[in-house]
């Protein structure tokens, strides 16, 4: 995301923008059900001047990408090593502690139900979504690129989508990540692994939409 309007709804501002979906939490702003109403309508039902908050939006914009490497396979790198070995290692504890908070508290109105569910599926589908990339999408990219390259890109961006509706799940049988009071240890740790997990797959979907992809996608346009 390149830039915000207050017409843009808080659903696709949390999706596509770094550090929004947080921002939004402090704000009490839900942006995943009922996520669909314009920014300016979203400030004033929280409280805020719809300018104040689409100034703190806009920071953000400027701060998106800011430590990401500019040399295409200097990006990939960081990429992998940031982001795809951090998912995979952080998914790995998180699906059990979400189980575990689950089958202990399943009694609590508060209770996750359904998260380790939710977090199987978005890790299923995010590793492949990032074994297409290592082994096809990136080294092409590391090579050059390649005139039909448009395509594995508009498939990567429609996974991307798809776990964009993961997150909003995570996002909504967690009550936005909001603990109960008196939560214990385990579910407090839930949801502090939760919040990196959720706000870095937006950061790194970010940079690839948004950095990474359009390099080619005008590389493609040119020799099309």
């Amino acid at each position: 995301m390149t830039g915000i309007s207050l017409d843009d709804t808080v659903a696709t501002i949390a999706a596509e923008l770094p550090g929004a979906a947080e921002l939004f939490r402090r704000h009490d702003i839900s942006f995943c059900c009922g996520g669909n109403v314009r920014l300016s309508e979203a400030a004033v039902k929280a409280g805020l001047a719809p300018s104040e908050l689409l100034s703190k939006l806009e920071a953000l914009v400027k701060a998106a990408g800011r430590d990401a490497p500019e040399d295409t396979s200097d990006l990939i790198g960081h990429i992998l090593d940031r982001y795809h070995q951090t998912h995979r290692a952080e998914l790995t504890w998180l699906i059990p502690l979400a189980q575990k908070v689950e089958r202990v508290h399943g009694g609590h109105p508060s209770a996750p139900i359904g998260l380790s569910q939710a977090l199987e599926r978005l890790r299923d589908e995010l590793e492949s979504h990032m074994m297409k990339e290592e082994q096809i999408l990136f080294p092409t990219m590391q090579s050059g690129g390649s005139v039909g390259i448009a395509h594995p890109i508009a498939q990567m961006r429609r996974e991307h989508e798809e776990e964009v509706e993961h997150l909003r799940t995570i996002e909504h049988v967690t009550h936005g990540l909001s603990l109960p009071p008196g939560a214990c240890g385990s579910w407090t740790a839930l949801y502090t692994g939760l919040r990196k997990f959720t706000d870095d797959l937006v950061t790194h979907m970010h940079l690839e939409n948004a950095v990474l992809f359009p390099r080619f996608e005008a590389q493609s346009r040119a020799t099309g």
